[in-house]
């Protein structure tokens, strides 16, 4: 079999897999790389040359440096913006804003400490903000070459190609028309958000719940229906699990035994009707009762991420116990302690006297009910993190000093002057950013020099044969849009990239405007919540349906697709 089936045969398994979703992007791309390696498609040190790529050192660098930026005051002004104005003002302030600050920060951090703030707001329902607020973040990336992730790696493509790498402020014409646009859309799509501060009866939340009936319990010998266990407002009996067997639908007329696990979907405040059942025992029960409960929204750099609450020994490290998990409107199954977390998973707590003290609450949760998790540096500090900060930045750009550089010496200033700690640069590593980029690049040098992708090219020129030059552009930036959605930003621009530059060589014109598809096609992840990492945190915490996407994000992705598609090659000529 010749290089450019098994290469071919590889990538389509990953994409299948990544549909799928087998496994992590990070592991899919990893084992695709791996895979390569095994079957002699690429030598080790060329594959492991992929990973000293200088864009993907760079992204490196300066996720690590957000961790300061996250701890000044600039992410905590942008909250004031959530005021007492009317909905219209309050949207195009934090829309701005954010959109700005995104475009020099992460999108992430950005919108991971705001959503404490939105959800605390007594003004505007979480659900009119949060969407909006993620959306704008996601624009505002658009504007500068750090903006977002997918900017910095579609650069370490542009290297890697030997091209002229791409200018800090390249982005920026295209950006800010996408930006402008993209507000308006927002601002006015808005409106026909839901407001779910009133959820009804049939759109209650499913968290989920497990309770486990004690030996001396009065359900015991009784039948479900009998112990009235299908008559519980808001609260629905799921599963029943008896020696490690799981029943799902539970029969009505099936009766009890001791330790049977009996697992529940429903809504929060529900949780108190199961104090009703003698012997019926659940996690945090004990303090449930006359307490307050809490909220917890998962972060995306969050250690528990990947993991059970089994193999996090969450009681131990939090002081607090976790009564029900929710992920949006998606009803969970299984076992409560065995629900592999996702980044935006709600956690409903019952905590103890030390939760509030506990050291890893700001990089495990984006927002804890009642909680400011906002760990702000002292004023004389936080000036140095953002006076640094810039200085960097504007050395770049004036190419006074490399990019990579100035950030190696920033960091190393953060961490003399106590703005970060070793541990905190550590525990913020994105190792699976890494993965997926040094992998990434290693596929996408194969695709060339397998010839795999002037075949794609070739293939999708035939496609667009008679159409011209434009019909080709438009193709790419459509297929990467297309498959941003459908997995990651990150994998598609990885994917897509090597078809883009072999278009653009075949028809013999600039592979700029190409590129730029390809750039602005992998940020443009509107309609679903499982294409960017923000669209998921939101997805929960904002407590928002599927259909909320497509009601906000589609009109966004159409309004923003046509001024990419006709602004890029106004600015970037053919």
């Amino acid at each position: 079999m010749s290089e450019i089936w098994l290469l071919a045969i590889i990538l389509l398994a990953l994409v299948g897999g990544l549909l799928a979703g087998l496994a992590t992007p990070a592991a899919m791309f990893f084992f695709a790389s791996l895979l390569c390696y095994i079957l002699g498609l690429v030598d080790l040190n060329v594959a492991l040359g992929s990973f000293t790529n200088n864009g993907l050192i760079t992204l490196v660098l300066l996720v690590l440096a957000a961790t300061a930026l996250e701890k000044t005051s600039l992410l905590g002004k942008l909250s004031q913006v959530i005021g007492k104005g009317s909905l219209f003002s309050t949207l195009a302030k934090l829309g701005i804003s954010t959109a700005l600050l995104s475009s020099f920060t992460n999108n992430t951090a950005v919108v991971a400490s705001l959503i404490g703030v939105v959800r605390r707001n007594q003004a505007h329902a979480p659900s009119k903000l949060l969407l909006p607020l993620n959306y704008a973040a996601i624009l505002g990336g658009t504007l500068t070459l750090i903006g977002t992730s997918t900017n910095l790696i579609v650069n370490s493509f542009v290297e890697n190609a030997g091209l002229e790498p791409l200018g800090f402020f390249e982005f920026s014409q295209v950006g800010a028309l996408v930006v402008i646009s993209g507000l308006v859309v927002l601002t006015i799509m808005a409106n026909f958000l839901p407001d779910r501060r009133e959820e009804s009866e049939d759109e209650a939340l499913p968290y989920l719940l497990e309770a486990h009936v004690a030996k001396t319990s009065t359900l015991v010998g009784k039948s479900v229906i009998d112990n009235r266990l299908r008559a519980l407002k808001k609260l629905y009996l799921v599963e029943l699990e008896r020696s490690g067997i799981r029943i799902c639908p539970v029969p009505p007329q099936m009766v009890l035994q001791a330790d049977d696990v009996l697992r529940f979907s429903g809504a929060v405040e529900s949780v108190e009707l199961l104090h009703q059942f003698d012997g019926l025992e659940w996690f945090g029960k004990q303090h449930a009762k006359g307490q307050n409960l809490v909220e917890a929204v998962l972060a995306p750099s969050s250690s528990l991420v990947g993991t059970t609450l089994k193999d996090s020994r969450f009681r131990e490290v939090f002081d607090a116990a976790v009564m029900a998990i929710r992920r949006g409107h998606i009803p969970l199954k299984g076992g409560l302690g065995d629900v592999v977390l996702q980044p935006g998973d709600v956690l409903l707590l019952t905590p103890g006297d030390r939760f509030s003290k506990s050291p890893n609450l700001t990089s495990d949760f984006a927002a804890v009910s009642g909680l400011d998790l906002s760990v702000r540096l002292d004023e004389k500090r936080g000036n140095w993190v953002l006076v640094g900060f810039a200085l960097t930045i504007l050395a770049s750009i004036f190419d006074v000093l490399p990019l990579a550089k100035g950030l190696v010496l920033l960091l190393l200033s953060y961490v003399a002057i106590g703005a970060i700690t070793l541990s905190e640069l550590k525990r913020r590593f994105p190792l699976e950013l890494v993965v997926i980029v040094g992998s990434a690049l290693g596929l996408a040098n194969l695709m060339v020099t397998t010839g795999l992708a002037d075949v794609m090219a070739q293939t999708l020129l035939s496609v667009f044969n008679g159409y011209g030059v434009f019909a080709a552009f438009v193709g790419i930036y459509l297929i990467t849009l297309i498959v941003t959605e459908l997995i990651t930003n990150n994998a598609a621009a990885a994917l897509a990239f090597p078809v883009a530059y072999a278009v653009a060589t075949s028809f013999g014109v600039d592979p700029r405007p190409f590129i730029m598809a390809v750039v602005f096609g992998a940020s443009a992840s509107f309609i679903s919540p499982y294409g960017y990492q923000t669209n998921l945190m939101v997805f929960n915490a904002g407590n928002y349906k599927f259909s909320d996407f497509m009601r906000l994000g589609l009109p966004l992705s159409i309004v923003y697709s046509l001024v990419v598609i006709f602004s890029i090659p106004y600015f970037f000529p053919f």
